[in-house]
């Protein structure tokens, strides 16, 4: 992101640059950005295209189309998959486009193998958008209530990230709602908080295999029936359960390896505060038990998917067996 906000600054430009990864937040606002540096407000001169279905004649077509009383043409191209899949002489074009072209290819998911993938990362720039650390998210979340006149403190934000999960989308829709909800109070407190803030799904499942991991039965059962009034499907609650348990061996494992919390923040991609709720949650549990947890979960997905068992009963009874005491 660094190039990038370079090229803005300079307007000094790649022809072609791809833009991808987790944290969509970052990568609409670039894409954005880069859109108004390039082209400003020249509507003649911008074409966008979007979805798997997209026809690369008719794309190339667009692309070698002089700009109208301008010098640049911009196209934007976005979720077309062409990462992901052979795309006939796009790649032998981005090596010979046009000096007037710029192109900025959006995408989720990328295969670095891709002929495309790798015609871009010669020719232009490829940035990667990854979830942030927590100590870049606090500094944006201090920045985004500064500039609305509040304040808050780091326990306050560890609790707001605890609700709201690390995707930037998120945390910025909930700070919109503190702002206006604390008209009357310079400074966001934990009750602020708590009165306001909604608590993402994931993060109700960390809490139940939290409740799990301490044996609290009845809160974990809770918990689960809050996620199925929400109309959260049963097997996507095991498939979260299952992420959260393989994520607790990956750090379970770091641990016995003795590296330290930010050194296995960086190894997972996960953010540092994330990192000390697994390593509480791992204690609970030797590394046998994790594995044949994960191996018994993989059992009963198997036994709803072939009708050997109710989905819903299946996870009450996942939950029930690691909850219970002497377990």
């Amino acid at each position: 992101m660094k190039f990038l906000n370079e090229h803005i600054k300079n307007q000094t430009f790649k022809q072609v640059y791809l833009m991808y990864g987790e944290e969509t937040y970052l990568v609409y606002q670039y894409r954005d950005r880069m859109k108004a540096a390039i082209i400003g407000d020249d509507t003649m001169n911008y074409s966008y295209y979007e979805g798997n279905k997209i026809d690369i004649k008719e794309l190339l077509t667009t692309a070698d189309t002089m700009p109208f009383f301008a010098e640049r043409r911009l196209i934007i191209v976005q979720d077309s998959g062409f990462f992901k899949s052979q795309t006939a002489g796009l790649a032998e074009y981005i090596h010979n486009m046009p000096e007037y072209l710029y192109i900025v290819f959006v995408e989720s998911e990328v295969d670095k193998r891709n002929k495309l993938y790798k015609a871009v990362s010669e020719k232009g720039y490829v940035s990667e958008m990854k979830y942030q650390t927590d100590a870049v998210l606090m500094r944006w979340i201090q920045e985004l209530f500064k500039s609305e006149g509040k304040s808050i403190g780091k326990p306050a934000m560890e609790h707001l990230l605890s609700k709201t999960g690390i995707q930037m989308s998120n945390i910025k829709m909930e700070i919109e709602k503190l702002v206006c909800y604390a008209m009357n109070h310079d400074e966001i407190t934990i009750d602020d908080i708590d009165a306001i803030c909604t608590t993402q799904i994931q993060n109700k499942i960390f809490d139940m295999i939290t409740a799990i991991a301490m044996k609290r039965q009845k809160e974990a059962l809770e918990l689960y029936y809050d996620l199925l009034l929400l109309r959260e499907p049963p097997m996507r609650i095991l498939y979260l359960i299952t992420r959260q348990f393989n994520m607790m061996l990956k750090v379970k494992e770091l641990v016995q390896q003795r590296y330290n919390q930010a050194e296995i923040a960086r190894q997972l991609g996960i953010a540092g505060f994330l990192v000390s709720k697994y390593i509480s949650q791992s204690k609970h549990f030797s590394l046998g038990q994790i594995m044949e947890a994960l191996e018994y979960f993989a059992e009963v997905e198997n036994d709803v998917k072939t009708g050997l068992m109710d989905e819903k009963m299946a996870v009450e009874l996942i939950i029930i067996k690691y909850s219970r005491n002497g377990d």
